[in-house]
């Protein structure tokens, strides 16, 4: 009978109350999400410029790992909602089981991994001792304890599927909240605990991923009655574990672009000084809170249009598309405003100094241009991702990370200096907007219009 009921939810409910009760939860979550990564750096920045600057170089290794669990995700996700659409019961727990090996496999990788380079990493972009030391211990503790990040996410792409995502909501606002709680508890030493500075929101972070985890892990045992995640007797599937990675590594490599980005990214603003570092990394943090509802929106989209592509309702995975980009333009337009209208108020945050000021201002102002377009291009790229077609997501990804942005941001660095290098991000989303027009009525062409 659940499956049923499942079906009619996705197949039956109207379009605008599905996608809105479906990525609600995930909206809200990732806002509480957003929140947390400010809060972290607004903590790490009263220690000093340099543990900013220290955690900032460290993002493009927590982008990497979340791109690698939430790109296998993307796999898991449109794979899981498929079977049930087509209603393959025994094919989707067959899925969810080794998505969960994967995740396992990937924690232990990125454990080796971190343990043994986290020095060497922060060496290749830095000779100041200080943003080293605290860089190096950042990216030690969130790397070799990174089973967190990696189940927590995989067990909210399996309720994800089946339509589960007011428990997302639940899972990742405790791991965030709880994260909040322990920040300045941790870093600064509360109530008679050892004052751990960069460490210490390295610990709260792993903490409140792990505490996330378990509950998620619960509530899929409990509630997510779908599927079956029981993992005794489990023997790795290889023809599903490469369908899923079909799917799933044109999106791990298109997020991981984002690492490759923003580390180049940070060595061009080094070039001028590490508060020109600080400044990207804040803008960073920020823009999560207008980038991460958009992205909660598309999660929420992608097994509405996965499932209904299984089910050849061609009427329903257009009207959710339509509706998708409005909410995320819309959205989007209200970030440009605030980003034009309060820039100081938001770097003043960060305990801004007068030349971080200086820099960061006009940075927000220029970049916040592009967001409207942005919002466009997510949707878009959600819908190659749902209908098994994520290379198209991949492309538009790599034509704006890596053969604008980072080009034109050289470029204009060494021309016109510093503040010049921000205008590489609305020239890149305005030259990417036509790009995903064109494969959006491709695909639209060649796969919907046949159903």
């Amino acid at each position: 009978m659940s499956n049923t009921t499942q079906e009619n939810k996705m197949g039956i409910m109207p379009v605008p109350k599905l996608l809105i009760t479906m990525s609600l939860p995930m909206i809200l979550s990732m806002l509480v999400q957003a929140l947390y990564n400010v809060v972290d750096s607004v903590f790490v920045s009263k220690i000093s410029e340099d543990a900013l600057t220290a955690v900032s170089l460290a993002f493009p290794v927590q982008n990497l790992m979340i791109a690698i669990s939430a790109g296998t995700g993307v796999g898991i996700n449109a794979l899981l909602s498929r079977s049930l659409g087509e209603r393959r019961f025994d094919n989707a727990n067959t899925i969810a089981k080794n998505g969960i090996f994967l995740a396992v496999i990937s924690s232990i990788i990125f454990g080796v991994l971190g343990g043994l380079s986290s020095h060497a990493f922060f060496l290749t972009q830095t000779d100041n001792p200080v943003i080293i030391e605290y860089g190096t211990q950042y990216m030690s503790i969130i790397t070799i304890f990174s089973i967190g990040i990696f189940m927590q996410i995989t067990l909210e792409r399996l309720m994800q599927s089946t339509g589960k995502t007011i428990y997302n909501m639940i899972t990742q606002g405790l791991g965030a909240i709880i994260n909040i709680i322990l920040d300045p508890i941790l870093i600064f030493g509360m109530f008679g605990l050892p004052r751990l500075e960069v460490a210490g929101a390295a610990l709260a972070t792993i903490i409140g991923q792990v505490i996330a985890l378990l509950l998620s892990l619960y509530l899929n045992c409990t509630k997510n009655t779908e599927i079956n995640i029981n993992m005794k007797q489990f023997r790795p599937h290889k023809k599903t574990i490469t369908a899923i990675y079909k799917i799933g590594i044109p999106s791990i490599i298109m997020q991981s672009i984002g690492s490759v980005m923003t580390f180049s990214f940070n060595n061009i603003l080094l070039m001028f000084s590490s508060t020109a570092a600080a400044v990207f990394g804040v803008y960073f943090k920020l823009q999560s809170f207008i980038f991460m509802p958009i992205f909660g929106l598309t999660n929420g989209m992608i097994p509405i249009v996965a499932y209904n592509y299984g089910a050849r309702n061609r009427q329903r995975i257009s009207q959710t598309l339509k509706l998708a980009i409005g909410i995320a333009v819309g959205i989007m337009c209200i970030g440009v405003i605030l980003f034009q209208t309060l820039p100081e108020t938001f770097l003043s945050l960060f305990d801004a100094s007068e030349n971080m000021m200086e820099i960061g201002v006009p940075a927000l102002r220029i970049i916040s241009i592009s967001f409207p377009i942005a919002g466009y291009g997510i949707a878009c790229s959600a819908m190659f991702q749902a209908l098994g077609n994520g290379v198209y997501s991949l492309i538009v990804s790599v034509a704006r990370q890596l053969l604008i942005i980072l080009p034109v941001a050289y470029a204009f660095a060494v021309i016109f200096g510093l503040g010049a290098v921000w205008w590489s991000f609305p020239i890149a989303e305005f030259s990417c907007l036509i790009l995903s027009t064109f494969l959006l009525r491709r695909i639209y062409r060649l796969k919907i219009s046949k159903l």
